[in-house]
């Protein structure tokens, strides 16, 4: 089965990933292109997990969360008020 490219710019870009690549057919480009982008992709983590991570990491270093604790009196503790 052959490849016919019929947008200019994408022929355009086939031939110069060809070149860079010294792939020996511009089919040959666009599959390495392909596959390539295709590996990428599947090694991407999702954005959702990536924040989690971050969270987590914070989390950790911050300690649990206490919602009665008052700033207030921490700081004038602090500064011995």
């Amino acid at each position: 089965m052959s490849l016919y490219i019929r947008d200019d710019d994408v022929d355009a870009l086939a031939k110069k990933v060809q070149q860079v690549t010294r792939a020996p057919t511009k089919t040959e480009a666009v599959r390495r292109a392909l596959q390539n982008e295709l590996a990428r992709a599947e090694q991407a983590v999702p954005l959702k997990e990536r924040v989690k991570k971050i969270q987590d990491s914070v989390r950790a270093k911050m300690g649990p969360n206490t919602p009665g604790f008052d700033m207030k009196k921490f700081t004038d503790e602090m500064w011995e008020v």
